[in-house]
């Protein structure tokens, strides 16, 4: 008997990692075929490997018989594609930060930094307001979090979201990097992209502590994280990775201090309170861009191609928590709530103001269209939110709708409105590498 238990304890471990390889296989296969049919129709090719997550949970294969999704990802598997899930969404929001560029940020002209603010703000006071009437609907039983604070912060911010490597690649594809129209967006969703993440942050700060206390600690935590990645670690990794050090040629050692800067800082914001995102994405920003990108340019590439392998497991994971079947009523009534919202928010909040600024209608039309793609980055958000309880799974399903409807309708109204802009300023047309450009091919 004393043998017996750990020889069943080893088999059933074996069997485990069996199946773990065979989902990967599947998924894997399925994404890709899924991608490249987006492709075909001018889609993002991400859009096709979130689509792919989906119809592998409940939303497609469920609707067949023989319960498929428990059969394909039983209990005891997901534990383990959760892990690589969220390794892979480490990341990817390591390749986001690192190619988030602050002087994107300095020294930007009135009308841009206003059609961010307000492409931001409105859409976030719209979701938060839309919390309250949907309230009564959400599963009590699902949320840890007591009250209608939580849900509404978390449409807020979900709301504001633009997906900066998905906009990258539609204006990419579609010539726009060299019009003013273009810059603005782009611009525009780099700034969004820095609100938005600092915005989220301090709302997991919000849900996830208990008293004052408890949110000072994490606060304080975050900010003196902040303060030692900018004054101590960006300098050291800058004297490390100079390229006048002898191993500065070495790609095996910058790949090693990447990755292990970047899960560590992952770590430490989730032992913070917050989610492992956010140290990552912290980390790719205060990484010596220059010197890395002068020294051994193929480490990023290489994290990044990782992290594409393994985002179509985040979808997956994703997808088995949604249910279109099981909408009901009310969750169309929801869907049709939520994505209402989100593009006349997003829509106004960047059209308004780009008119105001002097933007002619058809150029604040298609600046407003381009903003207003959701795609990758939402489901990140949305991922956080559910992980915490702020969302139940209707609302959570209803929001990964208004993420694909979102950017599904982005290139089709772009063909529809957009028939040549005025030139970028001569500043703005340097080529620029984009955070994603691989994720969304």
């Amino acid at each position: 008997m004393s043998t017996h238990g750990p020889a069943m304890s080893a088999g059933e471990s074996g069997s485990v990692a069996g199946l773990v390889l065979v989902d990967l296989a599947l998924v894997l296969l399925t994404a890709f075929l899924f991608a490249a049919l987006a492709k075909r129709v001018r889609q993002p090719a991400v859009m096709g490997e979130i689509v792919a997550g989906i119809a592998l949970g409940p939303s497609l294969l469920g609707l067949l018989p023989g319960d498929l999704p428990r059969l394909l990802f039983p209990p005891e598997v997901r534990p383990h594609l959760e892990t690589l899930a969220q390794l892979g969404l480490v990341l990817f929001m390591f390749g986001v930060g690192y190619q988030l560029s602050l002087s994107h940020v300095r020294g930007v002209g009135r009308h841009i930094a206003l059609v961010s603010f307000s492409s931001v703000a409105l859409p976030f006071a719209m979701g938060a307001a839309l919390a309250p009437l949907l309230y009564p609907w959400l599963d009590q039983e699902e949320l840890t979090t007591r009250g209608v604070l939580a849900p509404a912060l978390f449409l807020g911010a979900a709301m504001s979201i633009t997906a900066f490597p998905v906009l990258a690649r539609i204006i990419t594809e579609r010539g726009l990097q060299k019009q003013r129209v273009g810059t603005v967006a782009l611009v525009s969703a780099a700034i969004q992209d820095v609100i938005a993440w600092s915005v989220l942050a301090a709302v997991v700060a919000m849900v996830t502590v208990s008293g004052l206390w408890s949110f000072g600690r994490t606060v304080g935590g975050a900010v003196l994280f902040v303060l030692v990645l900018v004054l101590v670690v960006r300098p050291a990794l800058a004297w490390l990775l100079a390229p006048g050090r002898r191993w500065a040629g070495a790609s095996t050692t910058v790949h090693v201090v990447l990755c292990a800067g970047l899960l560590t800082s992952a770590w430490i914001t989730h032992e913070l309170g917050l989610h492992a995102v956010f140290g990552a994405f912290l980390f790719g920003a205060v990484a010596p861009r220059g010197h890395i990108d002068a020294t051994a340019p193929e480490v990023p590439e290489r994290i990044e191609q990782t992290s594409l392998l393994l985002l179509p497991v985040f979808f997956t994971v994703t997808g088995l928590s949604v249910n279109l079947a099981g909408l009901g009523a009310q969750g169309l009534v929801m869907v049709l709530a939520v994505v209402a919202v989100a593009c006349v928010g997003k829509f106004v909040g960047a059209a308004g103001a780009a008119r105001l600024t002097g933007a002619t209608g058809r150029e604040s039309t298609v600046l407003g269209v381009l903003l207003n793609a959701r795609g990758l980055t939402e489901l990140v958000v949305l991922n956080v939110g559910l992980s915490l309880g702020a969302l139940d799974t209707r609302l959570f399903t209803a929001m990964v709708v208004m993420a694909l409807v979102t950017t599904l309708m982005t290139g089709p109204l772009l063909t529809r409105f957009h028939t040549g802009a005025e030139p970028a300023p001569p500043a703005a047309r340097r080529p620029v590498k984009h955070a994603g450009e691989g994720a969304v091919r």
